[in-house]
């Protein structure tokens, strides 16, 4: 018994020339390029905002400290002086003086339950 081989057409394939290697590797290139460019650029905005955050708290609470220590008014460094069971801050020079929230209520109850009232 012979088995007879039936002659196939198998279409051609088509053959890739080396140009066409090289402007598909250099594709690849680009896009792998593009990508890595697209996540170092997200990465470095992400940096860059937590820095001016870490930044403007830092400058917050320098800003502060420095408001508390100093006078609003003539920058004179401030003293604390207790008036009446109150802790206050004092200039020197311009003899401003500093309540801190509820001081001034502790104060003015006073008066209002002193002999002159």
């Amino acid at each position: 018994m012979t088995f007879a081989i039936a002659k196939r057409k198998f279409p051609r394939q088509r053959r890739v020339t080396m140009d066409e290697k090289d402007r598909l590797g250099a594709k690849l290139r680009e896009k792998e390029k593009a990508e890595e460019d697209r996540y170092f650029a997200q990465r470095d905005k992400e940096l860059i905002e937590k820095l001016k955050q870490q930044q403007s708290s830092e400058q917050e609470a320098i800003g502060q400290q420095q408001a508390l220590m100093h006078c609003p008014k003539c920058g004179v460094k401030l003293n604390t002086v207790k008036h009446h069971d109150v802790t206050v801050e004092e200039c020197p020079s311009c003899q401003g003086m500093w309540l801190d929230r509820g001081e001034l209520e502790i104060l003015a109850q006073r008066e209002n339950e002193g002999w002159l009232s």
